[in-house]
């Protein structure tokens, strides 16, 4: 379930990464096996980042 915050927040910006297919699909799947997303996971840990290193 998205935080109140972050579905109102308009996203507009995008960060690109290069990573192998294998890890790719593997984040993805265990993802959804988590019932979350690659995304939503990446976000939380740019901010979780920020807030510490901030």
């Amino acid at each position: 379930m998205p935080r109140k915050s972050e579905s109102k927040a308009k996203k507009d910006s995008q960060l690109i990464l290069r990573l192998d297919q294998r890890d790719r699909d593997a984040f993805v799947r265990l993802c959804k096996d988590m019932d979350t997303t690659a995304a939503r996971e990446i976000r939380t840990f740019i901010r979780d980042f920020l807030k510490k290193n901030g």
